[in-house]
């Protein structure tokens, strides 16, 4: 038995080895130019390849985020003005439009709504917006556990930051109602109520005391950007880079306990997407001549160095980025082309070097979009541990929030890039040839 499964390993091995070879010779063909039997589509794709798939993903968040609150035993449609209680639920759907997970899908909408001058992104957001809005003072007068409890009771960063930051970037694009309560919420409760180090970095309490999550760069900084607290979110992010990032290979660690002498690292690449998207937001807000500019972008090209040296030949970035054995994970990939196309339609980075591993990578984030329009292959939501077991065998899913802001996001990003430069194949490979 043992020898037939040797024999086995063997011709397969040789087979896959094999994959690549061709009968022709150099004598007979340009073997330079043949064609690699690629796992992920290789080269730029167009910009109208884009905006299908983009509104593919938009067409299936239309029918699928709930649109009124419902009585969840009666099913009648709660209206303002009636008592909001633990029996006001969100109408039928697959996600909920008030979670930080849903903040980002915001911004992507309201990215898309710029760049293509279309309102209908922008419609999605403000009718959203409105239906919480609408639930807000007849919610604040009751403190029972009701869907909206987090968002007016906020006990961790999540159920605020990001909403927060979403308000606010909606109302810069022509929201009108009044959502100051949330607005303020959001900075009430980063300022003033989440825990803190005596140094005053952001902290959490669980799961063990005093624990870091790179997490949290994302649900505080941006928000605090928008409020217009530069000074606050400079130091925090300081203070996390510091602490969290490995300039040997610059990425970041998941989780940092602040009271111990030892920090297993583990590389868990959603929450090094939190880190870098948060990274092009203080490049994005922060005032052009603020003083930290320049050290801020030097971290943006040094936490890319590092992932650019993980990235998959997929184009994909695995789970763990340093472990190949984790599984490829899409809201990672999305959220990093993301910011290398904006950080070269912004002028952060040169086209030329950062161009093709960002075509790379929507063509592998693009490729996990089913025809009903769900992005498969994302992690679902993740604490954090100290052992790799946890984050190896974190389940994915197509219902997993965490993969549809940030596929909107590379898409807005995407077509922005491929409209403004012109990538050919040279030598088989994708180059840049200039604007």
């Amino acid at each position: 038995m043992r020898y037939t499964f040797l024999f086995l390993f063997f011709v397969t091995s040789s087979l896959w080895a094999q994959k690549n070879i061709t009968a022709v010779s150099d004598a007979t063909a340009p073997l330079h130019a043949l064609q690699p039997d690629y796992p992920t589509p290789y080269g730029a794709p167009k910009v109208s390849d884009v905006q299908g798939l983009v509104d593919r993903v938009f067409n299936y968040l239309e029918i699928a985020t709930p649109n009124r609150f419902v009585d969840k035993t009666t099913g009648a449609t709660w209206t303002a003005g009636q008592a909001f209680t633990d029996q006001i639920v969100f109408s039928k759907g697959d996600f909920r439009p008030i979670s930080y997970e849903w903040g980002v899908t915001y911004s992507g909408m309201l990215a898309l709504a710029k760049l293509t001058g279309n309102d209908k992104y922008k419609k999605y957001v403000f009718d959203r917006l409105n239906l919480i809005a609408s639930g807000i003072p007849d919610a604040r007068k009751n403190d029972a556990k009701h869907v909206l409890h987090g968002l007016i009771h906020p006990r961790a960063l999540d159920d605020i930051g990001a909403m927060g930051m979403a308000v606010v970037k909606a109302k810069k694009a022509g929201f009108v109602t009044d959502m100051s309560f949330v607005t303020q919420r959001a900075s009430d409760f980063i300022l003033k109520e989440e825990h803190r180090l005596p140094d005053k970095t952001l902290v959490r309490i669980r799961p063990l005391h005093h624990t870091m999550w790179l997490d949290d760069l994302y649900m505080a900084i941006p928000a605090l950007l928008q409020l217009g607290d530069y000074e606050e979110a400079v130091f925090q992010f300081k203070a996390y880079q510091k602490r969290m990032f490995n300039p040997q290979l610059n990425i970041f660690m998941h989780g940092y306990l602040v009271d111990a002498t030892e920090h297993p690292e583990f590389h868990w690449a959603r929450a090094n997407g939190w880190a870098l998207l948060t990274t092009a937001e203080m490049l994005e807000y922060l005032p052009a001549n603020h003083s930290a500019r320049p050290a801020i972008l030097k971290q943006l090209k040094n936490h890319l160095k590092g992932l650019l040296s993980y990235q998959d030949g997929t184009g994909f970035w695995h789970q763990l980025l340093d472990k190949n054995d984790s599984y490829l994970e899409t809201s990672a990939t999305a959220i990093y082309c993301y910011v290398l196309a904006k950080g070269i339609n912004m002028g952060w980075l040169d086209a030329k070097i950062y161009g093709p591993a960002a075509i790379l990578a929507w063509n592998a984030a693009a490729s996990k979009v089913n025809e009903n329009g769900q992005v498969e292959g994302t992690c679902v939501g993740t604490g954090l541990a100290w052992d790799p077991a946890f984050y190896y065998h974190r389940p994915i899913s197509p219902f997993a929030a965490h993969g549809y802001g940030p596929m909107l996001l590379a898409g807005s990003s995407m077509m922005e890039l491929l409209s403004k430069n012109t990538y050919h194949i040279n030598d088989s490979a994708v180059h840049l040839l200039g604007k």
